[in-house]
């Protein structure tokens, strides 16, 4: 019979110090995913807007409530964040922003574009009446 020895463990999240690179690849997948479901809600919306005025009444006051706007708060920060993180994507590829402290500054810089960028159209959807 084999012996049998206990297989090693790969690294796991409590042993690699996090950095902002790591935090932003995590970001980066988790908007991908947000994404999903934000085509799935805009699939829902022009099903409501197929079926009649009182469909989409509904669905509109259900992305008016309280978690519906933190849903596409959510969304927006997502849409943002993705965009700035593709652009980043898209400089790797052409095989240049490699150095660790520009990564860590372009990481720093999608995130801190995605916040903003948020944060500015919500304000202006809120003074134009739009939120």
């Amino acid at each position: 019979m084999a012996e049998t020895r206990e297989r090693p463990l790969s690294p796991h999240l409590s042993v690699w110090r996090w950095h902002i690179t790591m935090a932003s690849s995590i970001f980066h997948r988790a908007t991908g995913f947000a994404l999903y479901v934000g085509a799935l809600l805009a699939a829902g919306w022009a099903v409501s807007l197929a079926s009649g005025p009182v469909a989409y009444g509904r669905y509109m006051s259900l992305l008016g409530s309280i978690p519906g706007k933190v849903v596409m708060f959510g969304l927006t920060l997502s849409i943002f964040f993705h965009l700035a993180n593709g652009i980043r994507h898209l400089v790797w590829d052409s095989g240049k922003g490699f150095d660790l402290k520009l990564a860590d500054a372009t990481a720093t810089a999608a995130i801190v574009f995605s916040i903003v960028a948020t944060v500015l159209i919500w304000v202006i959807g809120m003074m134009t009446g739009a939120v």
